[in-house]
């Protein structure tokens, strides 16, 4: 490991790309659009196989299915020493191929039996949390409603007094228009 900063920093910036790789072929591993895609490749393949040796295939095929399986041979080497420098993305593949076999497998009856027990044991909590918050929404209501009222009121209440002023302004326009009517009549 280097001391320096920059080293360290590309370090990290390297694990991280890494690392990003890796996640992203895992979830392009675990992908169920990509599963069905190499599930239908795989029966293609069964397909042809079987049509080649029903009528027979080139021996010139032979030579480019061998060169396909040192191919693929040289994929796995690859893939097995990416991840021996990588025990994280190890780890990510098999919790996610754990996953998967969990899902497919069906629940045995213990496993049902311990999630009705559990089920039962938290059902008396979870009645004693709603029941709390249904608590907790009764005693908001009530200072909520005198809320509303208090702003209604205060609301009337503005309402009232601009009334007033309006009316009051009103009266003095009036009572001006009629000063400066009597004032251009007199003169």
């Amino acid at each position: 490991m280097s001391d320096s900063p920059d080293e360290i920093r590309a370090d990290i910036e390297r694990t991280r790309h890494d690392l990003g790789m890796d996640v992203d072929a895992l979830a392009d591993k675990v992908s169920p659009s990509k599963i069905v895609d190499r599930q239908v490749d795989k029966v293609r393949g069964a397909f042809t196989s079987v049509r080649e040796r029903v009528m027979g295939a080139a021996d010139d095929d032979g030579s480019s299915l061998s060169d396909a399986g040192s191919h693929a041979g040289d994929l796995k080497d690859r893939a097995v020493a990416k991840a021996e420098g990588n025990p994280l993305a190890v780890g990510l593949i098999a919790f996610g191929a754990g996953l998967l076999a969990a899902s497919l497998i069906p629940a045995s009856s213990k496993e049902k039996d311990l999630a009705a027990t559990v089920k039962e044991q938290a059902q008396p909590l979870v009645d004693e949390v709603t029941d709390a918050a249904k608590d907790v929404g009764e005693h908001l209501k009530e200072p909520l409603q005198a809320s509303v009222e208090s702003v209604k009121a205060s609301a009337q209440e503005s309402v009232a007094t601009v009334k007033d002023e309006v009316q009051g302004a009103a009266g003095d326009v009036k009572d001006q228009a009629q000063h400066a009517r009597e004032n251009i009549s007199d003169s």
